[in-house]
């Protein structure tokens, strides 16, 4: 999977990055809502740096113009970014691109753009937004890995270190977390937590 990690939490802001990337993340997304352009363009400077010395990927969400600009190496985009995101500028960039599906039309709708990955979601209830997709369920990622071939697959959703092996069993490559990491009462375990159960080494600090 080239530089994909088997694991990577989501943060809507650098200083998750700068307090918990040290701690052995080698992949991680930045997803920010509404904020400013200009908000957004420090936040992202500021991961570069962090991603930078601890030799993490860094995904920047949706802001596939400002990805570019700062040359970033990764974007993911969800559906609604796909209306208005120029998907030949991207790839005319360099840039890898992850991709957000949900049902059988938008999984033909990514494969179609031949992404670096694509994302299931949500597999489990999630609380982090309002989704007309309730539960995906584990049989629905062994479905998408057996559609996909060498196209790497997320899953995300709901997910938890204990709910992680289940994910890998029934097919995906990679689990990412929200709020498993965020919401939790010490963060720094939950991380050592996730890397141990995605047979990652943590960075010794």
């Amino acid at each position: 999977m080239s530089d994909l990690s088997r694991f990577y939490p989501i943060f809507d802001n650098s200083d998750w990055l700068e307090r918990l990337v040290p701690l052995g993340i080698k992949m991680v997304q930045l997803r920010i809502k509404d904020k400013s352009q200009e908000y957004i363009r420090a936040e992202i400077l500021k991961a570069q740096k962090v991603c930078e010395k601890y030799d993490c990927t860094l995904i920047i969400n949706d802001y596939w113009q400002l990805a570019i600009e700062l040359d970033c190496k990764w974007v993911h985009l969800g559906q609604e970014d796909l209306d208005i995101a120029n998907i030949d500028v991207i790839k005319n960039a360099g840039m890898k691109l992850g991709v957000s599906t949900h049902d059988k039309e938008e999984l033909q709708r990514a494969v179609q753009l031949k992404p670096d990955y694509i994302a299931l979601g949500p597999v489990y209830p999630t609380i982090l937004k309002k989704m007309k997709w309730y539960q995906q369920g584990l049989g629905r990622v062994t479905e998408w890995k057996s559609t996909l071939g060498n196209i790497p697959l997320v899953a995300i959703g709901g997910m938890s270190v204990q709910r992680a092996d289940g994910a890998f069993t029934a097919g995906a490559d990679i689990v990412a977390a929200v709020t498993d990491v965020t919401l939790h009462p010490d963060p720094e375990q939950r991380i050592a937590e996730w890397i141990a159960a995605c047979h990652q080494d943590p960075k010794k600090i």
